[in-house]
């Protein structure tokens, strides 16, 4: 199976979890022409900001690793210059400027430097920005809501089609059996993964 392929499927799984432009990415099989791929490159530094992002979102838990032992800081930048247009690539790298001049301004530190409750706060501000984007009550900060949005979205696709996400954050049926649309969950059963 291809990686696209896996994508859409944990897309598909994860349903009104990611937002739309992804979707589109990922459900349209279009090629990104080769002037289009790579089109923003990102440094080691950034990828280690990424997966701190990233962990912020899908921690560890007592009972799995999270995003960053998952792999995400480099999983969300190839996806971004192997999958996204153009565009899209320049959107999202000034909003992750701007992510790090609005950590500057907030807390007078450069993200990768933040405290967890720092990052949960920038976090939660993040998504107050995107929300009042998505409802049309501001124009300010599109890049920094698209950036949020999308690397949430990466995120979550990265992690639970990675193999931690697969086997150790959901129970995880190495050769299903047959299809129960309506089975039931113990209290505190992870939902189910298969291959």
């Amino acid at each position: 199976m291809h990686r696209r392929e896996a994508l859409k499927n944990v897309a598909f799984l994860l349903g009104g979890a990611i937002s739309a432009s992804t979707m589109g990415v990922l459900f349209e099989s279009f090629t990104l022409p080769e002037n289009e791929k790579n089109f923003v490159s990102y440094s080691l530094e950034d990828e280690k900001i990424f997966a701190e992002f990233a962990d912020i979102i899908v921690p560890t838990t007592k009972s799995s690793a999270g995003a960053k032992a998952a792999g995400l800081g480099k999983f969300i930048p190839m996806m971004m210059k192997d999958c996204y247009p153009a565009t899209m690539q320049t959107s999202f790298a000034k909003g992750f400027k701007d992510l790090q001049a609005k950590s500057m301004k907030d807390f007078g530190k450069s993200y990768i430097t933040l405290t967890p409750a720092d990052r949960k706060k920038l976090m939660i501000d993040l998504r107050a920005i995107a929300l009042a984007q998505k409802d049309g009550q501001s124009e300010e900060n599109k890049d920094l809501a698209y950036f949020f949005i999308t690397a949430r979205d990466l995120t979550l696709l990265g992690y639970y089609s990675s193999e931690i996400g697969c086997t150790k954050a959901r129970e995880y049926v190495l050769i299903p059996g047959r299809y129960d649309g309506n089975a039931p969950l113990k209290p505190g059963q992870r939902s189910w993964a298969t291959s």
